[in-house]
């Protein structure tokens, strides 16, 4: 990828009037930022629907400085920047139509590893709380060390989800509400340092960008749409994390919430995503490995050279998973459940029956592949 690419991709979230959504169906449509600026004049007859405000928007030499000034800060710093184009974007978080066209990483880590989740909840956790990051992270490493957590490095619940992975040495990453040129709240920092060498810090946000409230809003379709699962530890009955959670659903995601007493102010919002069917309960991470249906990925292994079955019996839903394959071609698992409308969990019971019946094959990173039957 050159930084060409970056720099128009940069420039695009600088153009007024434009937004995510717009950014997004423009390259989809074009195939790159850089096409998008250079066939800006004919873009009302390349894409129908397309505003003559937008071509006018993006004569905008002055976001083009600003592109160009900010991608030396990416590279003085030694910053990665991601567009859509980028393998290593977030494979996850491109399927949702409202994705940043361009992030900024400062870390190590594989965003598109085979299990991602986020632990995120209230700014004013509990002992309780407290103890489930560090128990639940514990328990889930000593089955998955290659889970990647993702949380907000906020007060509360999420720094001590990011503390928690550390100590157990999983990778974690921080979606953070403000350009890569600061750390909020400062008091984070040393965690938001250790962090580095096993996983980092991720934004949509340009330098010199003030954490804002806004922005921590914004942020949060980050942390729902670049995961697997959402789990809220504790929440009041208003905040940010159950916003998180309502979008993970909205994007076909599973949903999870830690239950606690009626009585207790900062699970109130857990007991209501559970009692409204928005999240399942969890207590531990058995209860969240079998829910994910992980347990299934350690019975893939088969000896080689068996003779498929040359009458198969399929379900009705495993010919729509292998008939959507046969459009497609190699889809992530995440992208078969958008495509199908199919529940993350029942698409990993269909695709572990497939896998036994020869039909379809896992490749590296969540992709699935149809195989001759």
């Amino acid at each position: 990828m050159n930084n060409d690419e970056r720099i128009c991709s940069i420039a695009l979230t600088l153009c007024p009037g434009i937004g995510h959504i717009g950014a997004r169906r423009l390259i989809d449509g074009i195939g790159s930022a850089t096409g998008v600026f250079s066939q800006r004049k004919e873009l009302p007859e390349l894409l129908p629907g397309v505003n003559p405000t937008i071509v006018t928007a993006l004569d905008n030499p002055a976001a083009f400085l600003r592109a160009e000034h900010e991608m030396e800060f990416v590279e003085k710093n030694r910053l990665t920047c991601l567009t859509l184009k980028d393998e290593a974007y977030p494979s996850r978080l491109r399927e949702c139509e409202d994705a940043p066209v361009v992030l900024f990483f400062k870390g190590h880590t594989d965003f598109n590893r085979l299990r991602v989740i986020n632990m995120v909840g209230t700014r004013n956790a509990t002992e309780y709380g407290k103890q489930f990051c560090v128990d639940f992270l514990h328990d889930l490493s000593s089955h998955y060390p290659d889970v990647l957590v993702v949380s907000g490095l906020a007060y509360g619940i999420d720094i001590h989800a990011h503390r928690a992975a550390l100590a157990n040495n999983l990778s974690t990453v921080a979606v953070l509400a403000h350009g890569l040129d600061r750390i909020y709240p400062y008091v984070h920092r040393k965690t938001a340092i250790d962090m580095l060498d096993n996983g980092g810090l991720l934004t949509e946000y340009l330098t010199e960008t003030n954490p804002d409230r806004h922005n921590f809003v914004s942020r949060n379709r980050i942390v729902a749409g670049m995961t697997d699962a959402t789990i809220v530890v504790e929440s009041a009955s208003k905040g940010g994390s159950l916003i998180t959670a309502d979008l993970a659903v909205d994007y076909h995601r599973d949903c999870f919430a830690v239950p606690g007493r009626i009585s207790d102010a900062s699970s109130r919002g857990c007991n209501l995503l559970i009692q409204d069917n928005k999240a399942a309960l969890i207590q531990s991470a058995e209860d969240f490995i079998e829910a994910m249906s992980w347990t299934h990925e350690e019975k893939l292994a088969k000896p080689e050279g068996i003779q498929r079955n040359l009458f198969l019996e399929l379900t009705g839903e495993e010919e729509f998973v292998i008939r959507t394959l046969t459009r497609q071609g190699d889809l992530h698992i995440n992208a078969l459940v958008v495509e199908t409308d199919i529940p993350i969990n029942r698409m990993i019971s269909l695709l572990f029956e497939l896998e036994m019946k020869g039909v379809v094959k896992a490749l590296v990173g969540g992709v699935y592949h149809l195989l001759g039957y």
